[in-house]
């Protein structure tokens, strides 16, 4: 038995601030530039100031790249086109610059953190820094057994929600959050199919690198099997987190309402990010008010995910690769979006005034 009860999210979890997005809106019909010539960004700017409590909003000036690494079994069954237990591999990659998400953050200036919940590899070859709050090597294959334990469930779920409190408590005020993981879609489509109530063939995709036919049949058969074991706890999100996620979903959950806690915005990645946001939104459903969706990978698994929660995609350039690549390219746009709420002169009085 847990001794975490989720259900406190609920009661912790506040909406962004109505009344300052009131004042927001109306400081944008006070702007030269006409409203709505400036489209989406205006509404960016809005949920960034009720986000922030501020009008003018203020400068997103400290985000930061957080990934979650593991390795799922699930990957064993070759539902993946990456080999099973090789997320070491793309966790060095951005650990030595030479990941998309990697040049991206070092062209931003934003820093990236890798956190590993469950690499099937040695902790000792990695920094200590990356594995320090590591649960588990490796989460189990779902179709035939649990992902994790409990007791490890909950523990990735608190150092998900410790890792929020790091961040806000650094003065960090963004959050573009994404995964590094092999065979994580598969348990992301699972967690997104149990719970929308849809079949494996509507919410499985082909992953980053395009997996070929027969690989999508297995792996629609591995999210069946899956779906079998997830339905008879739907009603417990920890649990369903232990039995289909893995250590890295688990936390990355608690990461994702604890931030909404404590007021912190986050910029949500792929199909794999979306799906634990699914599992955070039945714990606390006001949290969502507190997350963007980065951009559309075209996994239909995010998609379903995303509709469910009301959240659109900023961008949609087809980017597959994950590592929180799509989502960090959606930052600029957060950026200048920040940048003309506050920074757009007002109308002359004369023109606000209608004359006698």
């Amino acid at each position: 038995m847990s001794s975490l009860n989720l259900d406190d999210f609920t009661d912790l979890i506040e909406r962004p601030d109505g009344g300052v997005r009131r004042d927001a809106e109306a400081r944008r019909e006070r702007l030269a530039v006409p409203p709505g010539s400036l489209g989406r960004l205006d509404d960016l700017g809005e949920w960034l100031a009720a986000a922030q409590g501020s009008v003018p909003v203020r400068p997103v000036e400290r985000p930061r790249v957080l990934l979650f690494a593991g390795d799922h079994g699930v990957a064993e069954l070759g539902v993946s086109a990456r080999p099973a237990g090789s997320a070491e591999l793309l966790v060095r990659a951005v650990l030595e610059g030479g990941s998309p998400v990697a040049v991206l953050a070092r062209r931003l200036g934003v820093p990236v953190r890798i956190v590993d919940m469950a690499l099937d590899c040695d902790p000792d070859t990695l920094p200590e820094e990356v594995v320090r709050h590591r649960v588990r090597r490796g989460s189990g294959r779902i179709d035939i057994e649990d992902a994790l334990t409990l007791e490890e469930a909950e523990a990735a779920f608190r150092a998900g929600v410790a890792l929020a409190d790091e961040e806000a408590d650094s003065g960090t005020d963004l959050v573009v959050l994404g995964d590094v993981s092999v065979g994580g879609t598969t348990a992301a489509s699972t967690l997104v199919a149990a719970l929308c109530g849809t079949d494996a063939s509507v919410v499985t995709g082909r992953g980053g690198l395009a997996i070929d036919d027969l690989a999508w049949m297995r792996k629609c058969a591995a999210i069946r099997d899956a779906l079998r074991r997830a339905r008879p706890v739907l009603g417990d999100q920890l649990q369903l987190l232990a039995t289909v996620g893995g250590a890295d979903l688990a936390a990355m959950t608690g990461f994702l309402l604890q931030s909404a806690v404590r007021k912190l915005p986050v910029v949500l990645d792929g199909v794999v990010v979306a799906a634990c946001a699914l599992v955070a939104q039945r714990i606390a459903f006001r949290a969502p008010d507190w997350w963007l969706a980065g951009h559309d990978s075209g996994e239909p698994g995010q998609a379903k995910a995303l509709d469910r929660m009301a959240l659109e995609p900023l961008l949609q350039q087809g980017v597959k690769v994950g590592e929180g690549t799509g989502a960090l390219l959606a930052l600029p746009l957060v950026q200048a979006a920040a940048a003309l709420a506050a920074e757009l002169p007002e109308k002359p009085e004369a023109e606000e005034k209608p004359k006698d």
